[in-house]
């Protein structure tokens, strides 16, 4: 059951304005990017880490568990920038 403030646009409308948002060509163009952004990032996560699903309970304790996933994804990163730029 979903419960909704008065006023409050209806899930149906959220997701018709960002199909609208999507479908312009600004939304397009910035769409695309999220291929070599986001993406790798999850990709990583799953395959490379194997995060496939949680082992915590709880929306806390999971919010937990993928906070140090995201950590040490980032601090992968910075250590292989860190060893290019001594090459």
């Amino acid at each position: 059951m979903a419960i909704f403030l008065k006023g409050q646009a209806g899930p149906h409308e959220e997701i018709e304005l960002m199909k609208r948002a999507i479908d312009s060509e600004r939304g397009r163009r910035l769409y695309s990017q999220r291929i070599g952004t986001v993406e790798p990032a999850f990709g990583n996560l799953r395959h490379n880490k194997r995060l496939n699903r949680f082992t915590l309970r709880g929306q806390q304790k999971v919010g937990t568990q993928w906070r140090l996933y995201c950590l040490v994804h980032n601090i992968e990163k910075i250590a292989a920038a860190r060893a290019e730029n001594i090459q």
